[in-house]
């Protein structure tokens, strides 16, 4: 059985591969089923990071949350027990509402400008995420 260091290594090198899949050309050439398929991309960077927050609560004996806002209260438990700052929780929930919007909406209701947003802030936010949760293990 793999090491929680070594579980928490394979999101993170699936993380990269994700970020390293987005596209690097302007959203507004993309087709409908293109622009779901980012979206899906951006879905994927932020259950990789749940899934690492999961590796390290189990890790340091800490309840992992459940029930319908389990998503919301692992950030705010990775706060509270100094994984991560308020800072970068509150960047990262962009990516947590977003993952709400595309696992419950249509794809047609997909923004260029706010995919973009989010792809343009990505690379910094998970570089910053590595950072903090390396000082966790």
């Amino acid at each position: 059985m793999a090491s929680y260091k070594e579980m928490i290594e394979a999101e993170y090198e699936a993380i990269e591969k994700t970020i390293s899949m987005l596209p690097k050309k302007p959203l507004a050439q993309l087709s409908e089923l293109e622009l779901a398929g980012v979206s899906t991309l951006l879905s994927n960077f932020y259950n990789g990071t749940e899934n690492i927050l999961k590796q390290l609560f189990k890790k340091l004996s800490l309840e992992v949350p459940t029930g319908p806002a389990w998503h919301q209260s692992l950030v705010i438990g990775a706060v509270q027990e100094k994984i991560l700052s308020k800072e970068l929780a509150d960047r990262i929930k962009e990516y947590l509402t977003f993952r709400h919007v595309v696992a419950h909406g249509y794809a047609f209701n997909l923004k260029p400008e706010r995919l973009q947003e989010l792809i343009n802030n990505v690379s910094e936010i998970f570089k910053d995420f590595k950072k903090e949760i390396n000082k966790s293990i």
